[in-house]
């Protein structure tokens, strides 16, 4: 699925948007900007390094981002001071631009790499032989810093004692972490701070990258409650299937969306083929909707409103079953149950009592 395809489909939720009410086209519209952030406006995440450390790039990434060897980054380029991109095969590109060591005859160009293209997350480096009594020199803002140690692990201590001593450093310190040649439960937990910690924007490359779990299910739980929300919103519209093309389409692509997170490549077709699987038509919820409306003659009150939870259930049981199929390694058979199961469950709660 190409950037186009994405903007086609975002483009048109914000035109059907600008015809709803004003109460419902506010939180369409808000639901609709974390969809655009993780997967329209997605992006490299982008990491400054600074320090003392002269160990060599490879050497330092590997052991975060690629501990198996056939996963080892390849450098597409090697630019002194500059923006690099790194690539991990099947998973993702990060963007590092190293300072470390950088001296004063240089610092006016990593400046403008940085206006250029701001940091997400900012590295400090240790090598272990540093005098860390010296005033470590980051640059100003908000921007978070995590600190790295390639020394023992008493130097790690030490080092967050230096970094927590200095104010404009302390207030940005996420954490410090102990690097060593293989990968460690330190190294993971740095992966799960990055993909929690960076912006919407970078986040779904880092998740790509780290597959941890946590971040996968908070992302796809966000990506589930933005579509069924939006769904819900204007499938209590009173205008007769006229938006099921664009809402069906919103449909497959959160499954997609959940396929890409897994680390899967991100297929529309592929994603209408996991749906049939379950045994739901694409548009279910819409088709739901409109017998809904229907029944709903015989119960005054309850109105449109329930025939938008209504066409928000089937979304939602999608969502969750790609979600127990994708992330949680549910069977085709275990995914098609919770379907069923969540569809039930939330049509359930969409229909008036007979009191």
């Amino acid at each position: 699925m190409n950037q186009s395809t994405l903007v086609q489909i975002a483009e048109r939720l914000e035109s059907l948007a600008g015809k709803l009410p004003e109460k419902i086209r506010r939180p369409v519209l808000r639901e609709l900007t974390p969809l655009k952030q993780l997967f329209l406006q997605q992006r490299r995440p982008r990491f400054l390094f600074i320090g003392s450390s002269k160990m060599p790039m490879q050497q330092i990434i590997d052991p975060i981002f690629a501990s198996d060897r056939e996963q080892r980054l390849n450098v597409t380029l090697t630019p002194v001071h500059r923006w690099t991109d790194w690539t991990i095969p099947g998973h993702g590109t990060i963007s590092i631009l190293d300072a470390r060591g950088a001296g004063n005859s240089v610092q006016a160009q990593i400046e403008d790499e940085l206006r250029r293209e701001p940091a997400d997350i900012i590295f400090i480096f240790d090598d272990g032989r540093s005098d860390l009594n010296e005033q470590i020199t980051a640059p100003p803002g908000e921007t978070k810093i995590i600190g790295v140690s390639l020394g023992s692990a008493t130097r790690v201590v030490q080092l967050e004692e230096a970094l927590d001593a200095q104010p404009h450093v302390r207030d940005r310190l996420l954490t410090v972490v102990r690097i060593t040649e293989k990968q460690s439960a330190e190294t993971q937990r740095l992966m799960s701070l990055l993909a929690a910690e960076l912006p919407n924007q970078a986040k779904i490359e880092m998740i790509r990258i780290s597959r941890d779990r946590h971040a996968q299910l908070h992302v796809a739980q966000m990506l589930i409650k933005s579509t069924t929300a939006i769904c819900a919103a204007v499938g209590a519209q009173p205008i007769p299937l006229a938006d099921m093309p664009i809402l069906t389409s919103l449909q497959v692509l959160m499954v997609s969306g959940i396929m890409y997170i897994s680390g899967r490549e991100r297929s529309l077709r592929a994603a209408t083929e996991f749906i049939a699987a379950l045994g739901a038509n694409v548009g279910v919820g819409m088709l739901l909707r409109e017998g809904a409306r229907a029944m709903l003659k015989f119960f005054p009150g309850w109105g449109n409103v329930v025939c938008g939870m209504v066409a928000g259930a089937g979304t939602y049981a999608m969502g969750r079953a790609a979600t127990a199929y994708f992330l949680e390694g549910a069977s085709l058979k275990e995914a098609r149950q919770t379907y069923l199961k969540s569809r039930r469950k939330r049509s359930r709660r969409a229909l008036p009592s007979h009191e």
